[in-house]
This record gives structure tokens, C-alpha cells and sequence, in this order.
């Protein structure tokens, strides 16, 4: 260190993270060892399930949670350009946008299909 420099200097120029840059980088969690305890002897179990079952159901769900997180890890860093949006919208050379029935909105897809009679036919 240098004499000349003060402590608010060299609180601030430290790097927290210099051991683990990219711990907290979007997907890092893959990279960590995080997950759901086995169960045993001393844990809970819900009446009228085995030990085994239950940990199946448990194993399922980190399955489920995982390809969730990994299907959210491809998205991540993925952007529209403001521009071309703007120039699809149409309203860089007209107001046609303003005539049509969503008035330049891009609609959002349904989960449920509202002109079926039950209402859950999906994707």
C-alpha cells in the first residue's frame, strides 16, 4: 500500500468477489452445490407415504425446478432492440398503428383457450 493513500481509498478499490467472480452472474447457480436433503430417519414424512415415495416426489420437483431455471438461463441477456420495435410499430413514418384494433400493443398469449367450451386446451 502506499502511505499517501487514505482508508476510504482502499475500502473502496476492494473487490469482494475477487475469489468467486462469477457467483453472482445469471446461472451461477448451476456452479453450486445447492439442493433438497435426503430425507432420514428424523424427518417428515406425510402420513400414508414411504420415506421412498416422498423422496421421489421431492426428487421430481428439483428436477422440475432445475430445467425451469435452465429454461430461464437461455433467455437471460436476450433483448429486443427498441429500434426495431419502433419501426415494426410503424409510427417512424405513419400513425397506421393508431387504426388497428390493438392500437400498436402486441397482444399476449393465452395459457387457456378462451373460445373452447371447457377452457383448458393449451399450447
Amino acid at each position: 500500500t502506499q502511505i499517501n493513500e487514505s482508508l476510504f481509498d482502499k475500502i473502496f478499490q476492494m473487490d469482494l468477489f475477487t475469489p468467486v467472480k462469477d457467483q453472482n452472474d445469471y446461472g451461477a447457480r448451476a456452479k453450486k452445490n445447492i439442493k433438497t436433503g435426503k430425507i432420514g430417519s428424523n424427518s417428515y414424512v406425510p402420513s400414508g407415504m414411504s420415506a421412498a415415495q416422498y423422496q421421489k416426489i421431492r426428487d421430481q420437483e428439483d428436477a422440475k425446478k432445475a430445467a425451469n431455471y435452465q429454461r430461464n438461463v437461455k433467455k437471460a441477456g436476450v433483448f429486443e432492440d427498441y429500434t426495431e420495435f419502433y419501426k415494426k410499430r410503424g409510427t417512424d413514418t405513419s400513425q397506421a398503428w393508431a387504426k388497428s384494433p390493438t392500437k400498436g400493443h402486441r397482444m399476449a398469449k393465452l395459457k387457456y383457450d378462451i373460445d373452447s367450451k371447457n377452457g383448458k386446451k393449451y399450447d
